[in-house]
């Protein structure tokens, strides 16, 4: 017998005051329940860090399995589930072409959440798409320009 899941759609975003700089992360998530917004971010990380981020936070908000779709503005992470591309990176020890695969602390949550979730990822045009998309964006711009941010503990700084 098919599981008969709860259908939730999730926008997400993330933006950098410089990269790295200070980041934050917006989501917004749309279920038969209503509206949910979450924000968050980090003293010192980078853009793709905080796009994965919002991610993570919008899948990990939901209390059991669901069928989502998930739209964000991020090639980055979109192409990297929708292609398959994280999971050939874990099946190489988090490496590609002999070097490290970045944000491989992130990756690992995000695909342990996909195991969780019947997620489908979608790529939509930032900045211009739909009003939750542009209002995840917002959320994520007001996140990285938070005072007091605390650390990514998870970043490494190239420096």
């Amino acid at each position: 017998m098919k599981e008969d899941l709860k259908r939730v759609i999730i926008y997400t975003d993330g933006a950098c005051i410089g990269n790295p700089g200070p980041g934050g992360y917006g989501v917004v998530i749309l279920d038969s329940q209503g509206r949910q917004e979450l924000s968050g971010g980090y003293s010192l990380t980078t853009n793709n860090r905080m796009e994965l981020m919002a991610v993570i936070s919008g899948l990990e908000y939901l209390p059991k399995r669901c069928k989502v779709r998930l739209y964000s503005d991020s090639e980055y992470v979109v192409k990297a589930i929708e292609h398959g591309w994280a999971r050939k990176w874990k099946s190489n020890h988090w490496r590609r072409e002999n070097k490290e695969v970045p944000n491989a602390d992130l990756w690992e949550r995000l695909l342990e959440l996909c195991e969780q979730h019947e997620a489908e990822f979608r790529w939509v045009r930032g900045h211009a798409s739909s009003k939750e998309n542009i209002c995840s964006d917002k959320l994520a711009s007001k996140a990285a320009s938070s005072p007091l941010l605390p650390p990514d503990e998870g970043y490494v700084s190239k420096s």
